[in-house]
């Protein structure tokens, strides 16, 4: 009999799936946010490959080469010390993707859960929880990833826990807000009368309804994450060179304007591109499942 039920479930599924491709690939600003989110993901994987001087990527140096200007050789020109600025592009683009990747990889656990526990245990529960999220929103991002960075060493790790360390709140209140409003649905009401677990209720029930927003979030979320990295690096508080990192790319090209602007005008659009492409995509999968703002 099951194996009935589950044949008849099998073409709605099918059916739904479809129709959520065919909205997804309706929607203009949904399609060119994936196109350039794949673009920069396979970019980055494929770095070794498709970049015409990889080895430009450390810390090679060829003075004969300075400041060249974009040409056919070099697509973006050269840095001060003769490397191919399209190659160390490339590459930067895999430290920005692997700073999204823990980040959000830390928070997302972390701010869902909390916020799956606030919303539906509520009393002194939801109390401590959210008036200490609160609290940890009052802290912008950057001010505390700035604070963290400059008391640690500046490096990729340092980086990435002073990043993660506020990022999970924003899921919290996300997953809260839902949460109240599920709790008190008949579907959770009725798990509860047939005795099913508090997990269960929270992580079979009431999760599944949260993944559009979560997607939604994840998406708009990561695009900010590469700003902030960005910034943490032009700033002198990320990637130590040589390693490729786009926002120390912008501040070292900064001090060779105007004359040879490409030096800093380019990895700034790169990171431009990329944070583009998951904003774009976020708000074309808002659209899609019509999810209220969660920025």
């Amino acid at each position: 009999m099951s194996d009935l039920v589950a044949a008849q479930a099998e073409p709605k599924r099918l059916s739904n799936a479809y129709q959520n491709w065919y909205r997804f690939s309706r929607n203009p600003t949904a399609v060119i946010g994936a196109l350039i989110v794949i673009s920069v993901i396979l970019a980055a994987i494929l770095a070794p490959y498709i970049t015409p001087f990889p080895k430009d990527a450390g810390s090679v140096v060829n003075f004969k080469a300075r400041h060249l200007p974009p040409r056919l050789e070099h697509w973006f020109g050269t840095d001060n010390v003769g490397r191919d600025l399209f190659t160390r592009v490339i590459f930067g683009f895999r430290i920005s993707l692997l700073l999204v990747l823990v980040v959000l990889g830390t928070a997302i656990p972390i701010g869902t859960t909390l916020g799956l526990v606030a919303g539906y245990f509520g009393g002194w529960v939801e109390i401590v929880i959210m008036r200490l999220t609160d609290v940890a929103l009052a802290i912008p991002p950057l001010v505390m990833a700035l604070a963290v960075t400059a008391v640690l060493s500046p490096d990729l790790i340092n980086s990435m826990l002073a990043i993660a360390a506020l990022w999970w709140t924003w899921h919290t209140r996300l997953i809260y807000s839902i949460t109240r409003q599920l709790r008190s649905q008949e579907f959770v009401e009725a798990a509860e009368t047939l005795g099913a677990s508090k997990l269960h209720i929270l992580f079979r029930e009431i999760l599944p309804n949260c993944v559009s927003a979560l997607a939604v979030k994840t998406s708009l979320d990561a695009g900010f994450v590469i700003l902030v990295g960005a910034s943490l690096s032009f700033l002198g508080l990320g990637i130590r060179p040589p390693t490729p990192d786009l926002g120390t790319m912008v501040a070292q090209g900064a001090a060779f304007l105007p004359d040879f602007w490409w030096e800093s005008v380019l990895p700034g659009c790169a990171i431009l591109y990329a944070a583009l492409g998951f904003n774009l995509l976020g708000d074309g999968l808002r659209d899609l499942f019509a999810v209220e703002d969660v920025r």
